[in-house]
């Protein structure tokens, strides 16, 4: 039996990279699955190719997580395209790099918007429709709970938040039945940061397992965490970076 057999997934930022390994795995145990894209339009067609050639249904929907409303739309014209929604990945998300004194406000202002206050009310809308067993899961960062190299302040602060935003959701939906955890990868072979660099040699020596992972592994977290296995656990940061934070 497939453990998302009629469940509705809705996966921002899916078009490539781990949203894509994400929106594949769960359709491979019979969810109907929902991405959403800024650009890249061809990379998100080929991932709704692959998931209704696997004979499930899949739709992409082009949704801007910097935009107060694009995401709350794209949430409204799920439920009204399949009935509902009972899984919300928060995957989306941004990364600007710069020595502290030339962050500038509207660097600010885009990374908070895009990292958490899309995560914030892509929960609080998709909340409003799920039932008992819902689950809100949120890929945040490793850089959440140690940062080895400078230029990462922003983005550091961003997936810190995350955390408390988790926790506060996982209080107020639990009462319903709905979970809320958070991931923080690690280094993960995706085109944004490839295996291939010098930095990539960088980070693997600090690694305990001296590897990157790949976007199935942070999606067999995901899967579980959607599961009926993981009813009990709610809250949660888990850390998957092959031993980089230890």
């Amino acid at each position: 039996m497939k453990r998302f057999t009629n469940k509705v997934v809705f996966i921002t930022g899916g078009s490539r990279g781990m949203g894509a390994g994400i929106a594949k795995r769960m359709a491979a145990e019979g969810a109907n699955v929902v991405i959403t894209y800024v650009h890249a339009a061809d990379l998100a067609n080929q991932v709704v190719a692959a998931i209704n050639k696997s004979g499930q249904q899949a739709l992409a929907i082009q949704a801007d997580n910097a935009s107060p409303t694009a995401i709350n739309d794209a949430i409204e014209k799920t439920v009204a395209t399949f009935g509902g929604i009972d899984i919300l990945v928060n995957n989306a998300g941004m990364y600007v790099g710069k020595p502290l004194a030339e962050y500038t406000l509207a660097d600010f202002d885009k990374t908070m918007s895009v990292n958490v206050r899309a995560v914030f009310l892509a929960s609080q809308k998709a909340a409003q429709y799920m039932k008992a067993g819902g689950r809100i899961i949120t890929i945040g960062s490793n850089m959440a709970e140690r940062v080895t190299f400078p230029t990462g302040t922003l983005y550091a602060m961003s997936k810190s938040a995350l955390i408390g935003l988790t926790k506060g959701m996982a209080r107020d939906l639990g009462s319903q039945g709905i979970t809320v955890n958070l991931i923080q990868p690690g280094a993960t072979d995706t085109d944004m940061n490839p295996a291939n660099t010098a930095l990539a040699d960088v980070l693997r020596s600090a690694m305990a397992i001296p590897k990157y992972g790949e976007p199935e592994d942070i999606a067999e977290l995901v899967a579980y965490l959607a599961s009926e296995e993981s009813r009990f656990m709610t809250g949660a940061s888990l850390t998957i970076d092959g031993g980089f934070n230890i």
